[in-house]
């Protein structure tokens, strides 16, 4: 664990975190500002691959942050480029959505349902029961299952709902295949996130709502975990964590205050 006043990158999950669903959570803003006031840097790293890098970046532009997408890295492209390294122009049937459809089309997948490499499976918000039966009767079949995150629930404003991990546990109860997940907390997100980034790890950390994504993958990657209690996580879920975070904030708001207090002190004579 490194000393918050030594970390100079900030890998940021987005909602749960920095908003929820609509609406921007307290101190977000002035904690990315304090980041760039002090020479700090930030990934906004995201499990959530129903949507692609410039959505988020329009998104959090509207929220007052100006962002380029080269700030958001999402499982969606982390998958991608994993693939892209295993077999360029692979064909993939893909279960996502339209924006997940075209981030695999921009790196040069042809997506079919017809002699597929790779069943692909994201956070389908437009997910059907046709699709499911083609994928299951595909991977039954011995098609390799590769999956982009193994969130279970989407936080909203008006509550939780099904995300990519519970589509895996429908998937693999009828299969029985359990697919090679690419997204937090799993290597191959870490491996690209340090190729946009490349920081000593002692000086980065991952902050995030989730323990078991955020948390285990700073334990995964080497790197310092914070935990928000601003989305999925509550205090009292620390207690039967396996892994636990180095340090615990209510919010951004709450993380920016605390930068600034270390920093004054350590501004002394």
């Amino acid at each position: 664990m490194s000393s918050l006043s030594d970390i100079r990158l900030f890998l940021l999950d987005m909602d749960g975190t920095v908003y929820l669903g609509s609406r921007l959570l307290p101190g977000s803003l002035d904690f990315l500002n304090y980041l760039r006031e002090t020479g700090r840097d930030h990934l906004f790293l995201t499990n959530n691959s129903s949507r692609n890098a410039n959505y988020y970046a329009e998104k959090l532009t509207r929220f007052g942050w100006s962002a380029s997408p080269a700030e958001v890295l999402t499982s969606g492209e982390a998958t991608a480029l994993y693939l892209g390294g295993l077999k360029p122009a692979a064909r993939v049937f893909l279960l996502g959505t339209p924006d997940l459809e075209q981030e695999f089309v921009s790196h040069g997948f042809l997506l079919t349902d017809q002699q597929p490499d790779y069943v692909v499976l994201g956070f389908d918000m437009t997910l059907t029961y046709d699709k499911l039966v083609r994928a299951c009767d595909l991977i039954r079949d011995g098609v390799p299952f590769i999956a982009t995150h193994p969130d279970f629930n989407c936080p909203t404003e008006t509550g939780y709902i099904p995300d990519c991990g519970a589509m895996i546990a429908l998937i693999t109860a009828s299969t029985g295949v359990t697919p090679k997940v690419i997204g937090k907390p799993n290597r191959e997100i870490i491996d690209a996130l340090f190729r946009k980034k490349p920081v000593p790890r002692t000086q980065v950390a991952m902050v995030g709502d989730r323990l078991y994504t955020d948390i285990v993958m700073g334990h995964n990657a080497g790197v310092s975990s914070i935990l928000v209690l601003s989305g999925e996580a509550r205090r009292n879920d620390i207690v039967s964590a396996p892994i636990k975070p180095d340090y615990v904030f209510d919010g951004l708001g709450a993380l920016y205050e605390e930068l600034r207090r270390l920093d004054a002190l350590q501004s002394k004579p």
